[in-house]
């Protein structure tokens, strides 16, 4: 291999690592998360796939957490790509609240992901992301 080819392998290598670990460019996430790095595994966001009218769409999130002093869920945060103010609601746990989930109502602004987030008593943050397609968009201002 020659030189040149090496050093541009490198480079091109450099810059795909790079951009596999950017901070994530959703404003809405990084103001929960500050720029920390989010993992997948431990939270599952389950919605529907087709909603027909975005004012009252369903959803369930559940942390896997055991829930003790040493290892709890701190926080779960609901965060959306499309609506006018895209962190939706945020929900405060502790070591006495026996599980991590929740289910409650959101109103979306249109077909988008949904993002939530755990944020856990050790600084670290999981998440989940769901699309739905909303057929009737909720959050619209008329003027």
């Amino acid at each position: 291999m020659k030189r040149r080819n090496f050093v541009f392998a490198g480079l091109f290598s450099l810059s795909a690592l790079a951009r596999a670990q950017a901070p994530v460019a959703d404003p809405g996430i990084f103001a929960v998360t500050k720029g920390a790095r989010l993992a997948r595994e431990r939270v599952k966001l389950e919605m529907p796939v087709i909603a027909e009218n975005g004012n009252a769409v369903p959803l369930k999130v559940s942390v896997s957490s055991p829930m003790t002093a040493a290892d709890h869920v701190k926080a779960i945060h609901l965060v959306s790509d499309r609506n006018p103010v895209s962190k939706i609601a945020s929900f405060y746990l502790g070591p006495y609240s026996g599980r991590a989930e929740l289910s409650t109502r959101v109103r979306l602004a249109g077909s988008q992901n949904v993002t939530a987030i755990a944020e856990m008593s050790d600084g670290s943050f999981w998440m989940d992301r769901s699309h739905i397609q909303v057929t009737l968009s909720a959050c619209v201002d008329d003027s």
